[in-house]
């Protein structure tokens, strides 16, 4: 079901796809994934609460819409800009800079991104291809990429009491002093570098026979 520019039966109110979407966003940005519904996008739209189903099947298809939007512009760096190592780097960094504009949108993707972006998905395995890894490693490495990607808000709590509330072992409290890192750029190119020397190691260990 697209999203056109029609008249909402009834409702007298027109909306394009665009206006939707940023809305949606909007209530991304301000409230996370979780509080984005059907309700809450009609009160962002300024409409009625069913006005968003003339154009939105369901709060699937939105999220579709979203997650589509929120990674428009990613691009994959052509060959002749550097080696592989640096085409990657250059591409999650533009990857991470839009999850960044939207905090949440990383659950969403997790579940969407075989559906509605495979051109991501095809940028950064064939990256991998490019670099020399196998059939099967591109696909290792790429679930790698994804867990760093989508997965690192998971990392950081965000009720933070938990770690008051207890008596940490000294280890532990030493570390934990700097858990605001974990959603900063030193956190951010401290997981890059580890990745990507991860995969420089993997590339070399891996068995001439599985490469095709």
């Amino acid at each position: 079901m697209g999203v056109g520019r029609t008249q909402a039966s009834g409702g007298g109110n027109t909306l394009s796809e665009s206006e939707i979407v940023e809305a949606a966003l909007r209530v991304v940005r301000a409230d996370g994934v979780d509080k984005l519904s059907m309700r809450r996008l009609s009160r962002e739209l300024g409409v009625s609460p069913m006005a968003p189903y003339y154009y939105v099947a369901d709060k699937r298809e939105l999220l579709d819409l979203v997650a589509t939007a929120a990674l428009a512009g990613v691009r994959k760096p052509p060959p002749e800009s550097g080696p592989w190592q640096q085409r990657l780097r250059e591409l999650i960094g533009q990857i991470d800079e839009k999850l960044r504009k939207h905090p949440g949108l990383g659950d969403v993707l997790i579940e969407q991104m075989l559906g509605k972006q495979l051109d991501v998905i095809a940028a950064v395995m064939e990256i991998l291809f490019d670099a020399g890894f196998s059939d099967r490693n591109v696909l290792a490495a790429y679930a790698t990429i994804h867990t760093f990607l989508f997965g690192r808000s998971r990392v950081n709590p965000r009720d933070r009491s938990v770690l008051t509330d207890v008596t940490l072992p000294d280890a532990v409290a030493r570390a934990t002093k700097y858990m605001p890192d974990l959603r900063g750029k030193y956190s951010y190119d401290f997981g890059v570098s580890v990745l990507i020397a991860g995969l420089e190691a993997q590339l070399v260990e891996q068995p001439d026979a599985d490469v095709r």
